[in-house]
């Protein structure tokens, strides 16, 4: 018989009634039902089937996955079909990988705000890559491109950020020719940088103005119109992390680091090494 391996879903059974009972009031209705189905992924709580060869009669007895996109252990086939469906519509040109990133400062409001938050990236990122690779200055084309949200990093720490796959080129304005951008060169950072940073702060402000945003715990203080025009104001003074290089490997290796990702949480049951008094060790 094989050593049981430490899993994701050990942790949430160990620990689960005590994260609630002291950070149950931040959870959402979506997030406990992942710890649910996480927990209960490949145990007897959802059921279970039986598979027999029938050549030979013989049967294998086994539980029944969850099938939440959050689990480490379900999702493969999801993935997989992501992943050749993205494969599909690579075109046959050069492709970059970009990375927009939120200021650490930001952070503990979209995690207060997220789904105001993250859509207001995603919106800024898009809207920056079209307009500066339609100005003649810089590209001068309609762009196409595919965009990922990470919430987290490696280390697990709140780090929200956006990865974009996009093809070194697009069409001219009529649509009648391609344009290819410079070898090994897509667009300038500083400039998306400055533009990402103005459009997400302008989204920002005006979600505030409608009250759309909500501060909570030490980030009470922010509600007030004079902290958050001074918030606004610390946050448009920083630099703003745009990352641009060409894939290596090509856009292919990026896709199937992306997918890790759009199927599973943040963590993988691989890296986990211990659980011991309450302490997760991980690679």
């Amino acid at each position: 018989m094989t050593e049981h391996r430490l899993e994701v879903a050990d942790v949430v059974r160990q620990h689960q009634e005590e994260f609630l009972q002291r950070w149950g009031h931040t959870v959402s209705p979506q997030q406990r039902k992942a710890l649910r189905d996480i927990g209960s992924c490949r145990t007897a709580a959802l059921g279970g089937h039986v598979e027999q060869c029938d050549q030979c009669g013989h049967r294998l007895t086994g539980f029944n996955s969850c099938r939440n996109r959050h689990c480490p252990k379900c999702q493969f086939s999801a993935r997989d079909k992501w992943l050749a469906g993205r494969a599909r519509e690579l075109l046959p040109v050069p492709y970059f990988h970009l990375v927009f990133t939120l200021p650490q400062l930001l952070a503990p409001l979209a995690l207060q705000n997220q789904k105001v938050v993250y859509h207001l990236l995603l919106r800024a990122t898009a809207e920056t890559l079209l307009q500066i690779a339609a100005n003649p200055r810089h590209l001068g084309a309609q762009i196409g491109f595919l965009t990922v949200l990470h919430t987290w990093g490696q280390n697990l720490h709140h780090h929200p950020h956006v990865h974009c796959v996009v093809p070194g080129g697009g069409l001219s304005s009529p649509g009648s020719r391609w344009i290819s951008c410079r070898k090994n060169f897509f667009l300038p950072v500083r400039v998306l940088s400055r533009l990402f940073r103005g459009k997400f702060l302008a989204l920002l402000q005006a979600a505030y103005r409608k009250g759309q945003i909500r501060f909570h715990g030490a980030l009470a203080g922010w509600a007030e119109p004079s902290e958050f025009a001074r918030l606004s104001k610390q946050l448009k003074k920083s630099d703003w992390v745009v990352y641009s290089k060409p894939p290596f490997g090509g856009p292919e290796q990026v896709l199937t680091y992306l997918s890790r990702y759009t199927h599973r949480v943040a963590i993988s049951n691989s890296r986990l090494l211990s659980l011991r008094d309450g302490q997760v060790s991980f690679q």
